[in-house]
């Protein structure tokens, strides 16, 4: 006799330093509390999740997914996504949404101490509308400070945009760019777009690299604490790179 079938299921810090006019929306009031870290999914880079693997009351927003540890990505969180937000213990919201950020959005991050970045893009679109790089750098700088973490990135769809900038970040994480174009066709489905891949191909990571703090990096394999140009920039700032925010523990 055959045994029983196994049933398996699956489960699914703090102020960022003022980069002068890097665009910050100043709607959002900012929580000086540390909230909890939230445990990370088995699984760092899988597919957007399926909202019907929750409970009724737990909604992801569209084409949510984890980027890497302490950094998401959706698309336009609604009322509905809010409880599944809170499980996260957001810090910060970035969106690359060009349009003022919804009211009952801004609430939400106001009642949860959640702070917004705004660095609003057009997307790439032919034959007049690209994305900035300068933009896509601060955005790039924001997301590169540990104590903006845990995070979310978001456009309208979670697709273009959204895409744009994870694969700009895979550059810093030194992915390949096999493994960039599979990421972003993965989100992008069913209309990628050649122009969006060809601005992740082309986007120079040396200016991102100038305006990192380096004493705030996120603990990521491939930008190590320990490596000499992290301890030198950290030491031409007047600072230990141990020396960041007790409450620093991602």
């Amino acid at each position: 006799m055959n045994a029983p079938e196994e049933n398996v299921t699956r489960s699914a810090e703090q102020l960022h330093p003022q980069h002068g006019e890097s665009g910050l929306s100043p709607l959002v009031c900012v929580s000086i509390m540390t909230p909890p870290i939230p445990s990370a999914p088995s699984k760092v880079f899988d597919e957007p999740i399926n909202p019907g693997e929750f409970p009724d009351d737990m909604h992801p927003p569209e084409n949510f997914a984890m980027v890497c540890p302490y950094i998401y990505r959706s698309g336009m969180p609604k009322k509905r996504n809010y409880p599944f937000l809170k499980k996260l213990k957001l810090k910060s919201i970035l969106t690359l949404i060009l349009e003022e950020y919804p009211q009952q959005n801004q609430t939400f991050l106001s009642h949860n101490g959640i702070r917004l970045f705004q660095f609003g893009v057009a997307g790439n679109k032919e034959p007049f509308a690209d994305i900035p790089e300068d933009v896509m750098c601060e955005a790039l700088v924001t997301l590169m400070d540990r104590r903006n973490h845990p995070i979310l990135i978001h456009c309208n769809k979670g697709k273009h945009r959204t895409g744009c900038l994870v694969g700009c970040l895979r550059k810093l994480q030194e992915w390949s760019n096999t493994s960039i174009f599979d990421e972003y066709r993965r989100y992008s489905a069913p209309k990628s777009r050649s122009m969006d891949q060809q601005f992740i191909e082309l986007f120079d990571v040396r200016p991102v690299l100038h305006k990192i703090d380096y004493c705030h990096l996120p603990h990521w394999p491939t930008i190590s604490d320990s490596a000499p140009f992290v301890r030198r920039h950290c030491i031409e700032q007047g600072r230990d790179n141990n020396g960041g925010d007790e409450a620093d523990t991602n």
